[in-house]
């Protein structure tokens, strides 16, 4: 995995966004996040070695969720 292929994690949390603005409920966001992960990792980060790209896809779908659930987190407690 090199650098460049966190530019994922951005990516998925955007595509998360845009369910949920149209409607999605919020309790499969995290699912979603997760499969668009793997799915990323599987056909964009290590093609070839469907485990590494399973890893590496749930590594980036649980920070991806993580991110937005923390980053909430955080603005709510500021303002």
């Amino acid at each position: 995995m090199e650098i460049y292929d966190v530019v994922l994690i951005p990516l998925i949390i955007g595509m998360v966004q845009l369910l949920k603005l149209y409607g999605m409920p919020k309790r499969l966001l995290p699912i979603v996040a997760l499969v668009f992960g793997v799915v990323g990792g599987i056909i964009y980060v290590y093609p070839h070695d469907i485990k590494a790209g399973t890893l590496v896809g749930l590594m980036m779908g649980l920070s991806a969720s993580g991110l937005y659930s923390g980053g909430k987190a955080v603005v709510k407690s500021e303002v």
